[in-house]
C-alpha cells in the first residue's frame, strides 16, 4: 500500500488554483459558517453511529467496572452527554493485569507462531475497513475532529500501521555474535511480557495502533488504558481484535481516569513495561510510579512547542498555508504543532497579511458537515485553558490580528487566532497551548533562528520553508527535535519513527524503533569443543 500520512487530507500541491479556492468556500459550502459567524446558530448533524461499547474489556468479556461506577463521555460540539462509560480504577486495573499475566505466561499468544500473530493483526486491519464509516463517525463524535479527517486520513492510517507491524511480526530475530574463545553466542530478542499503555484524547485510533500494534507483533500481552475523554473507539476496535481472533487476555481495555487507573497501571508491580503519551507534566508522574515501582522501562511522548521556520527564499503563498495547517490542524490539539511561527524579516509583513486572511477564511463549524475545516476543543477544560492563554498574549502586547475569543454560545469552539509580534519570552510562545494559536514571530538570520528555535525546554518536532538545499541542512541539524519536516509538515508514515529531546519524551514510536520498546534482549553462551571453526 502506498505510504499514507495524517496530512494527506489537508495539505496539498499549493497550486495557484488552490490558493484561489480557498477563498471560496464560503459559496460552494452555503452551510457553512465561517468563524465569523456563532458555530452554535447550526444545526448539528446526528451522528451515524450507535455507541455498543462501554464497559471495560478484561480477559476477552466486556464487564462493568468492578466499583459499579460509570463516568460520563461527552460530545465536544455541545458539551452534552454522549454515554456512561465504566470507571475502572485500582481494582480493575489489577483485574486487567492479572488477565494479561495469565495470557503471557500460559496462553497461547507469545508461543503462537510470529506467521500466526501476523495472520490475526491482518484480520484485525481488514475487519478496521469493514467498519471505517462507524469508527471515522464515532471519533469525530466522541473527539470533535473533522469527520472528513478522520475518515478519508486516520482510519486510512489505522489500517496502514497494523499492516506495518503484522508485516514485522514473523521477521523479529536475533544474533549470533563472535566471541573471544570457544564459545558459541546467541542474541535473543524476547517479548518483554505485560505492558501498560496509556493514551491521550487528540488522536485516540492512532495512538492505539501506536501502541498496541508494536506490543502485538512482538508477542507481548496488554493492559491499555483510554483517554477519559475518548473511551469509545479504543473499546469499538478492541472488540474487533477478538472477532479477528486475538485470544482472550492478550488486550485489555480500561477506561478512567489518571490520578486512579492511570497511576494504578504505572505503579503496578507485575506490569513489566509501561508505554506513556500525553503532557509531560503527566509524563513526570508516570516515570516516577514506574522507577517506585519494579524500575519498568518507560517510554514517552510528551509536550512540544515546535518551531515552523520561514526563511527569506520562501514562496510566502505555500508557506502561509503549510504553517496554517501546522499549527490549527486537530484544532491545533496536535503535540507537534508549529506553534512557533519564525519568520524572516524581509517577509515578515507579507506573510503575515497573508496568514491572518488564512485563518479568516478558516471554515469552523459542526464537524460532522462536508467542508468544515475546524471543530470544537475537546473539552471545557481545554477550551478555558486555550481562552487563557489568548488572554496572556493580549496583556503581553503581543498584537492580536484576528480571533481571539470563543465561537458561538454552545459547545467548545475557539476562534482561529493570530498573534502577530509576538517574543519569546511571552507564555504563548514558551508553553504548550493544545489549540488554534498562531504566533508569529520574526528574526533576522540563521544563527538567530537556531539559537531561538532550541531555546526551548521541548524537542519534538520543527518545521523548516527553504528552497536552498545549504539552508535545509544547516537547520536540520542544528534543530534539537526528533523530527524536522521540510517544505512538509505532519507526514506520519508508519515507518518513520517519532518521539522527541529534551522535556518531548524519551524512546520513539513508529518504525522498526518502536519494536524495541517491546523486546528484552537475551545473551545466551555455551561451550564449543574442539570446534571447526570460530
Amino acid at each position: 500500500m502506498a505510504a499514507r500520512r495524517i496530512s494527506s487530507l489537508l495539505t496539498r500541491s499549493f497550486s495557484a488554483s488552490l490558493l484561489s479556492s480557498l477563498g471560496k468556500k464560503s459559496s460552494k459550502n452555503a452551510s457553512v459558517k465561517r468563524f465569523s459567524t456563532a458555530a452554535a446558530v447550526e444545526e448539528l448533524i446526528v451522528p451515524p453511529v450507535q455507541i455498543s461499547y462501554t464497559q471495560n474489556l478484561i480477559d476477552g468479556k466486556f464487564v462493568d467496572a468492578a466499583s459499579g461506577k460509570t463516568f460520563p463521555t461527552y460530545d465536544p460540539r455541545t458539551g452534552e452527554v454522549i454515554a456512561h462509560v465504566a470507571e475502572g480504577d485500582a481494582e480493575d486495573i489489577n483485574r486487567a493485569v492479572a488477565a494479561a499475566r495469565k495470557a503471557f505466561d500460559e496462553g497461547p499468544w507469545p508461543k503462537m507462531t510470529p506467521y500466526e500473530r501476523s495472520r490475526i493483526l491482518l484480520r484485525f486491519a481488514d475487519l478496521v475497513e469493514k467498519h471505517s464509516e462507524e469508527l471515522a463517525a464515532l471519533e469525530t463524535w466522541n473527539n470533535g475532529k473533522p469527520h472528513e479527517q478522520a475518515a478519508k486520513s486516520e482510519l486510512p492510517l489505522l489500517v496502514r500501521l497494523f499492516h506495518y507491524y503484522a508485516g514485522w511480526a514473523d521477521k523479529i530475530h536475533g544474533l549470533t555474535v563472535p566471541a573471544d574463545g570457544n564459545h558459541h553466542v546467541q542474541i535473543l530478542h524476547e517479548p518483554i511480557g505485560v505492558a501498560g499503555q496509556i493514551i491521550p484524547w487528540n488522536f485516540p485510533l492512532i495512538m492505539f495502533a501506536w501502541k498496541v500494534g508494536p506490543a502485538l507483533a512482538c508477542g507481548n500481552t496488554i493492559v491499555l488504558k483510554t483517554a477519559e475523554q475518548t473511551p469509545l473507539t479504543a473499546l469499538y476496535v478492541a472488540k474487533l481484535f477478538h472477532e479477528a481472533g486475538l485470544p482472550p487476555g492478550v488486550l485489555n481495555v480500561v477506561s478512567g481516569y489518571g490520578p486512579t487507573a492511570g497511576a494504578a497501571l504505572a505503579s503496578h508491580m507485575d506490569v513489566d513495561k509501561v508505554a506513556f503519551t500525553g503532557s509531560t507534566d503527566t509524563g513526570k508522574i508516570v516515570l516516577e510510579l514506574a522507577a517506585k515501582s519494579n524500575l519498568k522501562p518507560v517510554t514517552l511522548e510528551l509536550g512540544g512547542k515546535s518551531p515552523f521556520i520561514v526563511c527569506e527564499d520562501a514562496d510566502v503563498d505555500k508557506a502561509v498555508e503549510l504553517a496554517h495547517f501546522a499549527l490549527f490542524f486537530n484544532q491545533g490539539q496536535c503535540c507537534c504543532a508549529g506553534s512557533r511561527t519564525f519568520v524572516h524579516e524581509r517577509v515578515y509583513d507579507k506573510f503575515l497579511e497573508k496568514a491572518k486572511a488564512r485563518a479568516l477564511r478558516r471554515v469552523v463549524g459542526d464537524p460532522f458537515k462536508k467542508g468544515v475545516e475546524q471543530g470544537p476543543q475537546i473539552d471545557s477544560e481545554q477550551f478555558e485553558k486555550v481562552l487563557r492563554y489568548i488572554r496572556s498574549g493580549i496583556e503581553s502586547n503581543a498584537t492580536l490580528e484576528c480571533g481571539g475569543d470563543r465561537l458561538g454560545t454552545k459547545g467548545y469552539f475557539v476562534q482561529p487566532t493570530v498573534f502577530s509580534n509576538v517574543t519569546d519570552d511571552m507564555l504563548i510562545a514558551k508553553d504548550e497551548i493544545f489549540g488554534p494559536v498562531q504566533s508569529i514571530l520574526k528574526f533576522k538570520d540563521l544563527d538567530e533562528v537556531i539559537r531561538r528555535a532550541n531555546a526551548s525546554r521541548y524537542g519534538l518536532a520543527a518545521g523548516v520553508f527553504t528552497s536552498n538545499i545549504d539552508t535545509a541542512n544547516t537547520l536540520t541539524r542544528a534543530l534539537r527535535t526528533g523530527t524536522v519536516w521540510v517544505n512538509c509538515f505532519d507526514v506520519f508514515d508508519a515507518a518513520i519513527p517519532f518521539g522527541g529531546y529534551k522535556m518531548s519524551g524519551m524512546g520513539r514510536e513508529k518504525g522498526i524503533y518502536s519494536l524495541h520498546n517491546y523486546l528484552q534482549v537475551k545473551a545466551v553462551v555455551t561451550p564449543l569443543n574442539n570446534p571447526a571453526w570460530l
